[in-house]
């Protein structure tokens, strides 16, 4: 199914079409097994969990992180 399949979608305005958007991702996230996740994504979350268990470095302040961003500008 289409958006276009649907005409009463176009009629809506941008905020109606976003909390629409927004109404169907809950519905669809409420159901967890009904969006597989990749095997990939599940190795690569492993290994970021593994290397955080190795080391999990320094943890900086939200003002640290400011500065550090900034910087990079």
């Amino acid at each position: 199914m289409r958006v276009i399949d649907i005409p009463e979608i176009e009629k809506l305005s941008i905020p109606e079409k976003i909390l629409l958007v927004e109404d169907l991702w809950d519905k669809i996230s409420f159901e967890e097994s009904a969006v597989p996740v990749p095997e990939s994504h599940m190795r690569e979350l492993d290994r970021r969990l593994a290397r955080h268990k190795s080391g999990p470095g320094e943890l900086l302040s939200l003002d640290e992180l400011q500065k550090k961003i900034e910087s990079r500008k």
